[in-house]
């Protein structure tokens, strides 16, 4: 017995609405980073990712320091609102931070990862760069513009900046993961996820001593 026409019409229905279901699925699971973030101090995204990353990185020998100065890396340009990117780092790593009306840090409480240090005083802070504007250049940003420069050193989207207490800040200096790691252990996963993170990103190159420090470092993940 032949299937009616009412009947055709009933099973084509049925079939387009099970194409357009599993259509509409697709395009919800497409949208590639939607569930990730990159702020703050926690930005590492594991060992994993960062090992394959260092694998990538070029090897070579530090290049010469001549013709650098801190001046060719402009550094906390204003972000509006009376905001430069060194009021803005504070604000984003603090917590109940407050600031008067042209934007100058006045109170809060912050957390040092690289000492596991709690701090209340802005003036006890310190804006460091993930990788030190000194050994960006010896690893490729001396061939930058100066444009290029200035957008290394204020960079809010990869974990390039951090508020950190002066004392590990400043013992830190420009040194790699060679010579300087965090006294604080537990955040050295982190440090080098993010120290990776940035140089990739970049096209900076690593020393086959920083390579070996860092692959030691994400280990601990």
């Amino acid at each position: 017995m032949r299937p009616s026409t009412n009947g055709k019409a009933v099973l084509i229905a049925l079939a387009l609405a099970t194409v357009l279901t599993g259509a509409g699925s697709c395009d919800v699971s497409s949208t590639p980073g939607s569930a990730q973030g990159t702020s703050g101090p926690t930005a590492g995204s594991g060992g994993g990712g960062g090992a394959a990353s260092l694998n990538g990185l070029t090897v070579a020998a530090a290049a010469s320091m001549s013709g650098y100065s801190r001046e060719k890396f402009t550094h906390w340009i204003s972000q509006g609102n009376g905001c430069d990117t060194r009021d803005v780092v504070l604000k984003r790593d603090g917590k109940s931070v407050k600031a008067t009306a042209d934007c100058k840090i006045t109170a809060g409480s912050w957390h040092s990862p690289y000492d596991d240090k709690n701090l209340t005083d802005p003036q006890d802070l310190d804006i460091d760069h993930m990788v030190p504007l000194a050994a960006a250049w010896r690893s490729g940003a001396a061939k930058w513009t100066d444009d290029q420069r200035k957008d290394f050193a204020n960079d809010l989207t990869r974990p390039q900046l951090f508020a950190v207490s002066l004392q590990s800040n400043r013992s830190k200096g420009d040194q790699d993961p060679s010579t300087w790691k965090p006294p604080n252990h537990a955040f050295w996963c982190t440090y080098a996820t993010d120290w990776v993170t940035v140089k990739a990103y970049y096209k900076l190159s690593v020393t086959q001593a920083e390579k070996t420090a860092l692959a030691d470092m994400l280990a601990t993940c």
